[in-house]
């Protein structure tokens, strides 16, 4: 009589809540629902939308920021002008970034990726371990690359120190076309490291330690388990991994305008930093305006490429 008292008790207590999530469900679907976007739209709109519109805009001007009554439509020519340009060029420009964004991606996800692993079980020592990781990616960019200048300078840095106690001879770092690119490679891994570190480690989180533990009584080593087990459930995290960290390195700007100023001999002249040049150094905003819908269109044409792939290799799984 208990139980069936209990029962019947409980069967009320579902339906109040699967009429309150059908409620929910159609709150959000409704009028209602679309109107509380409206906020964010707006937010969206205003300050990423109609700018994104207006620089596409003046990238078909001869643009004259002081009176732009003078300016004067001259159609794509500023696109033709990105193909024809020198010292440095588009493609050169593009080089660069394509050589930072791939050392940030590969590299990037990788070390975190280790890191993570050797960091997911629990334990004091290990929470502060992991806040010292993350605190790199919580400094400013300006102060730290500042501060890394220092580390990296040729007389007295501590980079050049730490290869002597090897033996190894001092290294231009930010003075050398060859080691210019290393060298803020370097600093930009160890500030945006700890970000992907604390993503790779929500992911680990939600794997199913059931099927470790059958790999693992399968015979199975730690090489074999992460490569069947674990990678494969990490899949979407390393995805967004790699979406933001090529967004971000493409549009990487502060440690290069700090450290190098695009040199030497235009070693570091990425496309953002090219556009900085353009648009507020010569002021060529026209030309610059055109070169940030190329960089736009760039990093749009990277994330969709990197969906497509995850989708296809899902499906083919």
């Amino acid at each position: 009589m208990a139980e069936t008292s209990t029962m019947t008790a409980s069967r009320p207590a579902t339906g109040v809540a699967r009429s309150g999530s059908r409620r929910v469900a159609r709150v959000r679907n409704g009028p209602a629902g679309a109107l509380l976007t409206v906020p964010a739209l707006l937010i969206f709109s205003v300050f990423t939308l109609l700018p994104t519109l207006y620089t596409f805009f003046i990238s078909l001007f001869n643009w004259n920021p002081l009176n732009v009554s003078q300016s004067t439509f001259i159609g794509f020519d500023n696109y033709q002008k990105l193909f024809g340009a020198s010292k440095p060029s588009l493609l050169s420009s593009g080089l660069t970034s394509l050589y930072f964004t791939a050392g940030m991606v590969i590299g990037g996800s990788a070390i975190s990726l280790a890191i993570a692993l050797l960091l997911q079980r629990g334990g004091k020592v290990l929470a502060g371990v992991r806040l010292a990781v993350f605190v790199p990616h919580a400094t400013p960019l300006v102060a730290t690359s500042i501060v890394w200048v220092w580390i990296f300078n040729p007389q007295f840095g501590l980079a050049n120190a730490a290869l002597h106690l090897f033996g190894i001879h001092s290294v231009e770092w930010l003075n050398s076309s060859t080691w210019a690119m290393p060298s803020v490679l370097i600093y930009s891994l160890w500030h945006e490291v700890g970000f992907t570190v604390v993503v790779f480690l929500g992911g680990l989180t939600l794997i199913s330690p059931e099927l470790s533990e059958a790999a693992q009584l399968d015979g199975a080593n730690k090489w074999q388990e992460f490569r069947s087990v674990t990678w494969p459930q990490l899949r979407p995290v390393t995805l967004f991994v790699i979406v933001i960290t090529t967004i971000t390195s493409l549009q990487a700007f502060t440690q290069f305008y700090l450290m190098t100023r695009g040199g030497p001999v235009y070693a570091t002249t990425t496309l953002s930093f090219l556009l900085y040049q353009e648009a507020f150094v010569f002021f060529h905003t026209g030309y610059a305006a055109a070169l940030a819908v190329v960089l736009f269109a760039v990093t749009a044409l990277f994330t969709l490429v990197q969906l497509g792939t995850s989708r296809s290799s899902r499906g083919a799984a």
